[in-house]
């Protein structure tokens, strides 16, 4: 399968602090990926890079086959970022939000691309209300969809449940499985492990700047100390297999 992101040794410093150690791994078109760490692991540090938004230090990047450093503007044709907050207005009602969007990318036919978007999401009943009077996860839903005016081949979500209650959270998890099987390339960064569990094809375990693990939670499962034989064989969680990989759950990697 083809693969839509790829990345190798990929470098990023602040001032002396070093975030990204040499970062590696790649995504296949179609994918759910998640990358799990914990807060200041590098985590929205790689996505800006892959992004655009920041340069690396060292290493190198590609989106559908296009280097992200010397050809950003042919990355951007094909990606959608959405952030940990959502970047929705809150004085503009939905339909407006997608329209703002579809005019500064001057897709055609924008009232028909809002209409479809509203619906694919679930809020042609909220069309016209403004976004500031949404739920959390209504808003969300407004940002993914908002996110997707061009149909690019690549959505990075950054932390998308972030501040989400449990329904919205059930809410953006459909969303984004749903994406998934429209053969969108989705890399999802996250702090949650059931999060990681639910959605992801592959999970990536980046721990102080390093990929220390990577691959199907089945795969995982397989750098877990095999489970006690009591009276049924317990299957250890992702909680219990992230924290036996960084070392704290007492036992060695």
């Amino acid at each position: 399968m083809e693969k839509a992101i790829e990345v190798k040794g990929l470098r990023k410093s602040f001032k002396d602090i070093e975030v990204l150690k040499g970062v590696d791994f790649e995504v296949k078109r179609g994918e759910i990926f998640a990358l799990l760490g914990s807060n200041g692991a590098g985590k929205t540090t790689a996505v800006n890079i892959l992004s655009t938004l920041l340069k690396s230090d060292g290493g190198t990047a590609s989106i559908c086959g296009f280097d992200v450093s010397r050809q950003s503007g042919k990355v951007r044709e094909n990606i959608s970022l959405t952030g940990q907050f959502a970047a929705v207005d809150e004085i503009l009602t939905g339909r407006e939000n997608i329209l703002l969007i579809a005019k500064l990318r001057s897709v055609p036919k924008p009232d028909q691309v809002a209409d479809d978007l509203l619906k694919r999401f679930g809020l042609t009943d909220a069309a016209n209300k403004r976004a500031g009077a949404y739920s959390g996860g209504m808003k969300r839903r407004l940002d993914i969809a908002m996110s997707l005016v061009g149909t690019p081949s690549v959505i990075f979500l950054d932390e998308p449940t972030t501040g989400l209650d449990p329904q919205g959270r059930l809410e953006v998890w459909k969303t984004v499985k749903e994406l998934a099987g429209s053969g969108v390339t989705i890399l999802l960064t996250t702090q949650y492990l059931d999060e990681a569990e639910q959605l992801a094809d592959k999970i990536a375990i980046l721990n102080e700047g390093k990929i220390i693990a990577n691959g199907t939670l089945e795969e995982l499962k397989k750098l877990f100390p095999p489970a006690k034989k009591e009276y049924i064989e317990k299957q250890p969680t992702l909680e219990e297999i992230f924290l036996a990989i960084i070392g704290k759950g007492g036992q060695s990697k």
